[in-house]
């Protein structure tokens, strides 16, 4: 259930990607769009920790399985299923969008493995950029306009809550709070309950066990208002399913996901 999929070598949405390029780019402009296609059946998006509180009161936080697992917001609970888009791809309510959505279709990226510095690239399949008269200019005299560098900005703040994340795993590694997931949610009705698994969550146990030092350290670096965030946060699990059976998106009851 609970897995980002993406290719060996682009993160999920990347079509391909493109270095903007002042010379190349330069008739290029942006023209924002009411509908985002790439969202029409993705379930799961990555999300940092900055976003916990926020994303909390819409979806589920749960964790990504293995070793390398990060945040994921759940969109809908089932593969293939987004309860928050209509068939177009447009929000058919006001919720937070986690960043990971709204940095599409720029990101910060190296050109060569052995790079030092993020460059500011885009996906070129999208619709959202390309030459013509209409839509935000993206340079102008051959400097970024004001749109780009707000787009910079925002891609630096995202590259560094990403780290932040990292940082946050890897003190839930580290203190052994992840635990596999599982939530069975029995319908009114049905025979068989309809079982989630194919995540990680934080284990209550173990965290209400923490004592002295670890305790003291969760608090200070502010890892407890994050991981009771995401605590709070499963209880969404059962609003989303309700969704899933009022829009039809429901598989056969007996479900391991």
């Amino acid at each position: 259930m609970a897995s980002a999929p993406q290719s060996a070598q682009l993160p999920l949405f990347y079509q391909s990607l493109e270095p903007l390029s002042s010379e190349v780019h330069a008739n290029f402009r942006f023209r924002p769009q009411d509908t985002a296609p790439f969202l029409i059946g993705q379930n799961v998006i990555p999300v940092t920790v900055d976003e916990f509180p926020l994303v909390q009161r819409f979806m589920p936080i749960v964790f990504g399985s293995g070793p390398d697992g990060v945040p994921l917001a759940l969109m809908g609970l089932n593969d293939g299923v987004n309860v928050f888009v209509d068939e177009n791809g447009k929000l058919t309510e006001e919720i937070y969008v986690p960043a990971y959505v709204r940095r599409y279709p720029f990101m910060l990226a190296r050109l060569r493995p052995d790079a030092q510095e993020l460059s500011l690239c885009f996906d070129p399949t999208t619709p959202m950029i390309g030459a013509g008269e209409d839509g935000e200019a993206m340079f102008a005299e051959g400097q970024p306009t004001p749109f780009v560098k707000g787009v910079l900005e925002f891609n630096e703040m995202f590259e560094q809550a990403g780290q932040r994340t990292q940082n946050f795993m890897n003190e839930l590694r580290e203190m052994e709070l992840l635990m596999e997931g599982e939530v069975s949610i029995q319908p009114d009705g049905a025979q068989q309950p309809f079982i989630y698994r194919g995540f990680q969550m934080i284990n209550e146990e173990k965290l209400g066990d923490l004592r002295g030092d670890q305790l003291r350290k969760i608090h200070k670096n502010g890892m407890l208002p994050l991981l009771y965030a995401h605590l709070f946060s499963m209880s969404v699990m059962r609003d989303i399913f309700g969704r899933q059976v009022r829009q039809g998106k429901l598989p056969a009851p007996q479900l391991n996901a």
